[in-house]
């Protein structure tokens, strides 16, 4: 609990086996009530391993993608009663030691959305982000910035936390299952009028570590032009698609206060609980 306030965090894995360890170890759990480890039908071991420390692992049939992954992590962490919602990547690029400050975020009651930024600061190139990866990281913020009329460091992090009424005003149900899941998130959250805080991440980029080759980085940044001018028009009165789904709405704002989209219903899943489950 933080301030009163149900924490959850969840983590979408997909052969994280290298990594799963650490990034579970450094959770506080003196914050944290609840952790939800989502494995993406990988090859190896993350889902034998993240079951080491209690926590809740929810494996998928079949591989979906990472936004469908993230759609279980959230409906999961929703249908358990979080006020505050943390996700984090299993790859350990980012630190899980920031999570009660995200949460604080949030807990404070001025922020819907709070991100781990690994652009503020100096903790992208020092941490191993390789350059081109860094300038398109800025370049698509500066334009997406342009676009959706934010002043955000950075939109591409893999470390988030969000309220429950920001979620549930989302319709997460009709996202993409890829990685552009990202940026539609925090595009309609900020069609619905979110107040968006950010912190300085460090980052670590290692063999370990997952990431996007080349190609897919491409079609991710095109896809991320194409959520932007679609956030654009719908600032400007002209939803289209997914954007019809969301209305700007008051903040701060109570459960009773919005509508719910609700969570598309999920495929068949294998639940290992394997912690203390009472009262959920």
């Amino acid at each position: 609990m933080l301030g009163g306030k149900k924490v959850i965090v969840v983590v979408p894995a997909y052969n994280a086996e290298g990594t799963i360890e650490r990034t579970l170890a450094e959770i506080d759990r003196s914050v944290v009530d609840e952790v939800i480890i989502v494995d993406d039908a990988g090859r190896d071991r993350t889902s034998e391993l993240a079951q080491v420390r209690g926590d809740s692992v929810i494996t998928h049939t079949a591989n979906r993608g990472y936004g469908a992954n993230q759609r279980t992590c959230y409906g999961e962490a929703l249908r358990r009663g979080a006020d505050i919602v943390v996700m984090v990547h299993a790859d350990y690029q980012y630190s899980p030691r920031l999570i009660p400050a995200l949460a604080g975020l949030i807990a404070s009651g001025h922020y819907d959305v709070a991100l781990g930024s690994r652009i503020l600061g100096n903790g992208a190139r020092t941490g191993g982000m390789p350059w081109w990866r860094y300038v398109a990281n800025r370049a698509l913020t500066a334009l997406e910035n342009a676009l959706v009329g934010q002043k955000l460091s950075e939109y591409h992090t893999g470390l988030r936390a969000w309220s429950r009424e920001i979620l549930d005003a989302l319709p997460l149900a009709e996202l993409s299952d890829d990685f552009v899941f990202d940026s539609q998130t925090l595009a309609l959250a900020i069609l619905a009028g979110a107040n968006i805080g950010e912190i300085s991440c460090p980052t670590r980029y290692m063999e370990e570590a997952s990431s996007i080759n080349f190609r897919r980085s491409i079609r991710y940044g095109l896809g991320v032009v194409r959520v932007s001018l679609a956030c654009r028009r719908a600032l400007r009165g002209r939803p289209r698609g997914v954007f019809r789904s969301v209305s700007m709405l008051d903040v701060p704002r109570s459960v009773d206060q919005h509508r719910h989209v609700g969570i598309a219903p999920a495929p068949p899943l294998r639940t290992i609980e394997t912690g203390d489950q009472s009262g959920i």
